[in-house]
């Protein structure tokens, strides 16, 4: 360093964060520092802190950067890069402040669209992140005195999402599957599908961006997975009170795993071949792996909990009759009756709703594993979008699902029409924190169309005027107008009609009330969207000891909402039954011959 020029030891110390490089020139060529001392000082800023400065505290590997104090410090937990360049050990008082959000990517688009396989990293892949880099994620909880992600704008279960990001900080994870199973029965799925309402409301997302709350709490229940932490919990004591629930799908499911630990005997009817309803056909399996949800299938039967497939209930089931052989009926029908779509072409082939293409699409997967696929199956059930132009109408996560399942399947081309504008890249005014942000994103099936073709599928602010068919009655083409939203809803521009190639139509905008039959055969009010009426808390329907909640009560939305509901519902019912038991069980102070004694002894 004394042999070189001031200008050259600036740039060679410049490269290592020094906040005291001009005292150290200065004493270098003045020569009061000698230049075995100077090299001590170079040496020490290299082993330490101040290490050579990179664009950002993220690596190339996706993770924060990484420093050990020498080759001999590997039994220590090693600094980490922070958002000022210095390299400390990790802390979690400014933790919001000193580290950059990073949540865990999914797998590259052109390696997933080549399998069914999760869209999440498995343990050993390279971009999964690691303990250390959960940790750091973590460390951004704020603490804050309001946390607005367990609130109502936040998580509709009210996860006690500061408490269980503190033990992940700690490594306490055995403590944190507790916390997180106190308000979630199933964690696995919310934090797979769920869009994740708390970092929307998250606290720091007001000056920064928000914690990454959904990767940290499926990476809790997968480990507690893994290290067998999650095990059977069956009731020592039965209160002696039967329950039917009628749906297996995530209000089925919460509402079955209360009440079943409240000491009831629980039976749940399905009417498909395989329990979880909208878990196991109506979420594909790159979002949701099935032996995920087999696997909490199982544990809630081997918990007590007894289910019933292939019983479509209010059909080949008398729905009068569960309601006199159970002491009490829960409704967990689901949303089922999908939003139609009344133009001209709409009896052609070729045009299917979501729900149908995405079910015999996993019927078909989940027979291909178990090699009971026929091949009648393949010609006359399964819709197969390979080599065809597919228009899918309607976004959301559904219209996304649809999207991710025909680039699966190979397709020719994919556009995803939508009628409202394009939303805008941060919120706007009328879209304030806390609530949900209402922004322009890019989810996993753009993201693949995009690594494929080039663009984004999405269409924005369009109408279909009427599909077009081939002289066999097979969709071929698609005509739109554009539209412009007013005070009257949405407007048809005049002369904007435009003709787009069509093979498969899939009908993504969304479901409008639950099917009427178990409703019309009990005699059930509904409201004014022709859902069951049941007030939100009280759950109860018009008709005494039967309940309903989730999609059929409050219209379509979130898994975790039906969760929340599943809990309400069992809350209520298990009042319902304890009341029950009370009014049919004799009066031992009436009934007993020694009734009197305290009278007579007075």
């Amino acid at each position: 360093l004394r042999k070189n020029t001031h200008e050259e030891n600036t740039k060679i110390l410049g490269r290592y964060r020094i906040s005291h490089i001009p005292e150290m020139l200065a004493s270098i060529h003045s020569r009061r520092v000698a230049a075995p001392t100077a090299r001590f000082l170079l040496l020490r800023a290299k082993s330490t802190s101040v290490q050579p400065e990179s664009e950002g505290p993220i690596g190339d590997d996706g993770r924060h950067e990484l420093w050990r104090d020498g080759i001999y410090d590997h039994d220590n937990e090693p600094m980490v890069k922070r958002r000022d360049g210095s390299y400390q050990s990790i802390e979690k008082l400014r933790g919001f402040l000193s580290y950059e959000r990073n949540p865990e990517p999914y797998r590259d688009p052109l390696e997933r669209i080549m399998d069914w396989g999760e869209l999440n990293p498995p343990e050993e892949h390279s971009k999964a992140h690691t303990g250390l880099e959960r940790k750091v994620q973590a460390a951004r909880c704020m603490d804050c005195g309001t946390p607005f992600c367990q609130t109502y704008s936040g998580c509709p279960v009210n996860n006690l999402i500061p408490e269980w990001n503190n033990l992940v900080f700690n490594d306490q994870w055995g403590e944190a599957i507790d916390r997180l199973h106190k308000t979630n029965n199933f964690p696995e799925f919310t934090g797979r599908v769920c869009p994740a309402p708390c970092e929307g409301s998250c606290v720091a997302g007001l000056v920064d961006s928000p914690v990454t709350i959904k990767n940290i709490e499926y990476s809790i229940v997968d480990r507690a997975w893994k290290d067998g932490l999650i095990t059977p919990r069956i009731p020592t004591e039965r209160t002696g009170m039967t329950v039917a629930i009628i749906g297996s799908g995530p209000s089925g499911l919460a509402t079955a795993d209360q009440l079943n630990q409240m000491g009831h005997k629980v039976t749940v009817f399905e009417r498909e071949d395989r329990v979880g309803g909208l878990l196991m056909y109506g979420i594909p399996n790159m979002k949701l792996e099935k032996e995920t949800v087999d696997r909490r299938v199982n544990l809630l039967h081997e918990e007590g909990i007894e289910f019933i497939t292939n019983a479509d209930v209010g059909k080949s089931i008398d729905v009068n009759e569960l309601r006199d052989n159970y002491d009490a009926l829960a409704l967990c029908l689901g949303s089922t009756r999908p939003r139609d779509l009344p133009v001209p072409g709409r009896e052609l082939k070729g045009v299917h709703f979501a729900m149908e293409f995405l079910t015999k699409n996993q019927k078909r997967l989940l027979m291909t594993k178990e090699g009971t696929l026929e091949s009648q199956y393949e010609k006359d059930k399964f819709i197969n979008a390979a080599g065809k132009n597919v228009i899918v109408i309607g976004g959301g996560d559904t219209g996304t699902d649809c999207i991710g399942t025909s680039m699966r399947h190979r397709c020719k081309s994919v556009t995803n029409f939508e009628l409202m504008p394009q939303p805008p890249p941060e919120r706007a005014p009328d879209n304030p924190w806390p609530q949900w942000p209402r922004v322009f994103g890019v989810d996993y099936g753009h993201a693949e169309v995009h690594a494929v073709f080039g663009n984004d599928p999405r269409v924005y602010s369009v109408m279909t005027k009427k599909l077009i068919g081939d002289d066999e009655g097979n969709v071929k083409a698609l005509v739109t107008q554009d539209v412009e939203i007013t005070d009257n809803g949405p407007k048809a521009i005049e002369g904007s009609e435009r003709e787009w190639p069509a093979d498969l139509v899939v009908l993504s905008m969304g479901f409008v009330s639950p099917e009427d039959y178990i409703i019309n055969e009990l005699s059930l009010d509904v409201d004014q969207r022709n859902n069951i009426h049941a007030v939100h808390g009280d759950y109860r329907t018009s008709v005494e000891g039967v309940f309903a909640g989730g999609d059929c009560r409050r219209g379509q939305s979130l898994v975790v909402w039906a969760i929340h509901e599943g809990r309400g519902v069992a809350d209520a019912t298990n009042a319902y039954l304890l009341q029950k038991r009370d009014d049919e069980s004799p009066d031992p102070a009436k009934n007993s011959a020694f009734a009197n004694l305290s009278s007579l002894s007075a």
